[in-house]
């Protein structure tokens, strides 16, 4: 009798260990599904850079239904007049994929930039949000062109009053004046 006691609780602490064992090996980036839709963007930030002002920047944010229902977005918010969204209208399913393409205007915009999307859903997370961010420098000063030189002025023709023009330039000692013949 005190055999078969001894034997049954090895069995049960066995068995409780292997248990514990196979609950142990399940790995770290393992997701749970979550009751409902829920929305898991590839990525939430896009860094367009520097662009010009008066440029437009384009880039389309993809995300999956890691959710268990259809997910619907109902509206996407925008930080500002300059960004326009456009989004997958029907409902995605569980395991499917949309897009988000955000349109960014950059006219009348200067330095840095961070348009922020509001993607509002029936996600059980809630509302989510992306940004475009990147730099708006003026367009003036990225299309200017170098100054003229002496001999650009002339077509490479100089009489000896040009020559010695151009020699002062150099040494930053410039003389505008000129007699008229």
């Amino acid at each position: 009798m005190k055999k078969a006691l001894i034997l049954a609780l090895s069995l049960s602490l066995t068995g409780l260990a292997a248990q514990a064992q196979s609950a142990a090996v399940k790995p770290a980036n393992a997701q749970e599904k979550v009751a409902g839709p829920q929305i898991q963007f590839e990525e939430v930030k896009y860094d367009f850079g520097s662009i010009k002002q008066g440029d437009v920047v384009d880039h389309t944010f993809k995300f999956k239904n890691v959710g268990t229902q259809p997910l619907v977005i109902s509206n996407i918010g925008v930080s500002c007049g300059c960004t326009t969204p456009d989004w997958t209208k029907d409902p995605i399913m569980p395991g499917k994929s949309g897009t988000i393409s955000a349109k960014f205007n950059s006219a009348g915009k200067m330095g840095m930039q961070n348009k922020v999307l509001t993607v509002e859903s029936n996600s059980a997370g809630g509302n989510a949000m992306v940004s475009l961010v990147g730099e708006v420098k003026d367009a003036a000063s990225a299309n200017a062109t170098p100054t003229m030189t002496v001999e650009s002025k002339t077509n490479g023709v100089m009489d000896e009053k040009d020559a010695k023009q151009k020699s002062k330039i150099g040494d930053n000692k410039i003389k505008a004046k000129r007699k008229s013949s």
